[in-house]
């Protein structure tokens, strides 16, 4: 097959892919006021890669805003947004959201990423795009309906997998810093590579990142979550300079240290194992958030011991106190997400301990009321956490894991543990010795709890309320009262 061929079968591959009637509504629209108007950006990527993509953005060499007006009334059920100050619009329906806008084009003022914006050329607002594979546009004119504008070799870079920016990588990044965080989303997302040129300009201009506020750049790193191979991303943040600025807490975690030929393992990479090993399993963002962040306290607590060699004491505790910090820093919310992960990192050390001891009825029960609901995830998130290189080490551990799964299944069965509230509550309890709120209410209570948790007794109110009256009248001096 001849280039010429190539080039007119891969134009009726493209016209194809956008003969659908929103695209011949607004093509029509734009042609009825002798506009140009193209498909550009994300949707036209996705659309060659066959990827699903809901949001439509269209570029029309004049005012996108009457475009947008003449296609709100061709559109059935649609309703029209106008954004004057931005010179854009947005058409909805139930089916379909169009974004139009103006070409344009634009230049920068260096302590901040909002652009000075102008009128433009289609070439101008193709040249302003981050990366070449979003800087193709296809016409939906009626007369050139289908063609593919493709200035930068877009195309070649989508089939090579590639990211590199149109124009100067130093000036594209340093214009808007943002960029470089799409950057390393877009190779996690997609599984493409960045070019050389193009990482190294990263790393140049990474300090740039500071004038980006902290909800965009977490917006971000949220998408990086949610990607196949979270690590992907995170590894690049590291090796671009990125991470140590955004989240130095974990940047802390690279490196090994060495005392007396013995060293740790390097926790920012066993926390990207974790992390990839919870991201096979599940799709829950913040369990996967409970994985980044199980070890985040490691760095302060690492101490040599002579005896014990390194030691991480309590990281598990005071990685959960760092938690709610974190969010607050991170713009996260701070709400039963932020408990929820707070609870993984606190608990995470729990099920590994019961693995490398005998497990007893008592700490399993423990576990079980501990962790509610969430123990499904946090016990993924344990067995995620195996990452030795000891194929004995590890089987024993899983083979130990499933003897933890398995008590757990059965003392639930038995015992109906997991969230479960003392028999006796606190209003019996004062109704029982005619007392008020008071701190030896709390003391009977956690004593039944416990007890129910020790296998002392079962988790029945007979059982519980006889160990109350006994327990209340031997270590507290309280006897019922007369009804």
């Amino acid at each position: 097959m001849t280039t010429d061929e190539l080039s007119a079968d891969l134009a009726a591959q493209l016209r194809e892919k956008i003969d659908k009637p929103v695209f011949h509504l607004v093509g029509e629209a734009a042609d009825a006021l002798d506009r140009e108007c193209y498909v550009v950006g994300g949707y036209v990527r996705d659309l060659l890669l066959g990827r699903p993509s809901k949001d439509i953005d269209f570029v029309t060499v004049g005012s996108g805003i009457e475009v947008a007006q003449g296609v709100a009334r061709k559109l059935k059920g649609s309703h029209l947004s106008v954004f004057r100050n931005f010179g854009t619009a947005q058409v909805k329906n139930r089916s379909h959201e169009l974004e139009f806008v103006g070409a344009r084009k634009e230049s920068y003022n260096r302590n901040s990423r909002k652009p000075i914006v102008e009128d433009g050329t289609l070439h101008d607002d193709i040249s302003r795009r981050d990366f070449t594979v979003n800087a193709m546009a296809l016409c939906v004119n009626e007369g050139r309906f289908g063609e593919l504008v493709d200035l930068y070799g877009g195309m070649a870079d989508l089939q090579s997998k590639l990211l590199r920016t149109p124009l100067d990588p130093d000036v594209t990044f340093s214009d808007d810093p943002l960029r470089m965080m799409r950057a390393i989303r877009f190779a996690t997302q997609l599984g493409f590579d960045i070019v050389p040129e193009t990482f190294e300009a990263i790393r140049r201009n990474a300090s740039r990142i500071t004038i980006i506020s902290r909800e965009r750049v977490m917006d971000e790193l949220m998408k990086i979550m949610k990607a196949p191979r979270p690590s992907v991303g995170w590894v690049l943040l590291l090796k671009s300079g990125l991470l140590k600025l955004i989240f130095p807490e974990l940047q802390a975690l690279r490196g090994v240290e060495t005392v007396r030929g013995v060293g740790h393992k390097d926790n920012f990479y066993h926390t990207m194992a974790v992390l990839d090993n919870v991201a096979e399993r599940s799709d829950n963002v913040w369990l996967r958030w409970g994985a980044l962040l199980h070890d985040i306290a490691k760095p302060v607590t690492k101490r040599w011991d002579d005896a014990l060699g390194w030691t991480f004491h309590g990281h598990n505790a005071v990685g959960a106190k760092m938690v709610p910090r974190l969010f607050r820093k991170m713009k996260f919310p701070l709400n039963d997400k932020m408990k929820y992960v707070q609870k993984l990192v606190d608990l995470h050390m729990r099920p590994i301990a019961l693995v490398e001891d005998v497990v007893t009825d008592s700490a399993v029960r423990r576990l079980l009321f501990d962790a509610g609901d969430d123990i499904d995830d946090l016990m993924l998130l344990c067995s995620a956490d195996i990452t030795s290189k000891n194929r004995d080490k590890v089987e024993r551990f899983r083979a130990n894991y499933e003897l933890v799964k398995q008590k757990m299944v059965e003392l639930e069965e038995r015992d109906r543990i997991r969230n479960f509230q003392p028999p006796v509550d606190g209003v019996e309890i004062m109704r029982t010795f005619n007392l008020g709120e008071c701190r030896e209410v709390g003391v009977i209570k956690e004593r039944i709890k416990n007890a129910i948790l020790d296998g002392e007794i079962p988790n029945e109110h007979e059982p519980a309320r006889e160990l109350m009256i006994k327990f209340a009248a031997e270590e507290l001096g309280l006897h019922p009262v007369q009804a």
